[in-house]
């Protein structure tokens, strides 16, 4: 199983990546976290015609920007859109007329599936945690292929952090701020996620949604690495392109 980093910027897109996307490619099915303009690269990485899931961690547009990319995409398979309860008529308003064109005039079959209500659709093991944000948010925790991934794009630390976070091959979450910063928001810095890897006994953290605004070059990326190493030592501050195999 490789695990793609799309898009790994909070916010907007710069010389150090395109926003929030990152891709699963596991034995049966094609996992796609959240839908940041790091999306328009699935047509490169999608090669066979395993069930494509995208799930959308909430609709903060840096979260939503790629969503007008879909009606470009040709893929036979179609796209499941995996969002929050009540979400379907958020998403129905966002694929719509005057954003973008209408799901019914996309190329490709659009369906929408909401969590927890409808998990029983689903034809594998996923549970969703409601994460600490200014809007709500969901966590993501997948079991594909003997591996549990688990995933957050935009949270502080919560009581639902760890149970998340608890024994994954893979922790991915947002490092949004630079080390010793709070914001109002809700977000972390290097030091408290490399703190919740640990606590959780993950096996490895890869740390995304760099602020675009603070994380200006790839050395501070490096630099937030660094710190977190000394915590964590099997961490890694992720880049556009970067693969991750379990």
């Amino acid at each position: 199983m490789k695990v793609i980093f799309l898009g790994t910027n909070g916010w907007y897109c710069t010389k150090t990546g395109d926003t929030p996307c990152i891709l699963i490619d596991s034995e049966k099915y094609y996992i796609v976290l959240d839908a940041g303009n790091g999306i328009y690269k699935l047509e490169k990485h999608i090669t066979e015609d395993k069930p494509i899931y995208l799930f959308l961690s909430h609709f903060h547009l840096d979260h939503i920007f790629g969503l007008h990319i879909l009606s470009k995409f040709k893929f036979k398979q179609g796209i499941n859109i995996v969002v929050e309860n009540g979400g379907r008529k958020i998403l129905q308003t966002v694929i719509d007329n005057p954003f973008t064109k209408t799901m019914k005039d996309f190329d490709i079959k659009i369906s929408i599936l909401e969590l927890p209500n409808e998990k029983d659709k689903l034809p594998f093991s996923v549970e969703s945690f409601k994460m600490f944000h200014v809007d709500p948010v969901l966590g993501y925790r997948f079991n594909l292929d003997g591996k549990t991934i688990a995933y957050s794009g935009d949270a502080g630390i919560s009581e639902n952090s760890l149970p998340l976070a608890k024994n994954a091959d893979l922790l991915i979450h947002e490092c949004n701020l630079l080390p010793g910063m709070k914001t109002a928001w809700r977000h972390t810095d290097p030091v408290e996620v490399s703190k919740l890897a640990k606590d959780a006994g993950a096996k490895k953290l890869a740390m995304v949604h760099f602020d675009a605004s603070l994380y200006t070059s790839f050395e501070l990326r490096d630099n937030a690495q660094e710190i977190a190493r000394e915590i964590f030592p099997n961490t890694f501050a992720m880049r556009d392109e970067q693969v991750i195999e379990l």
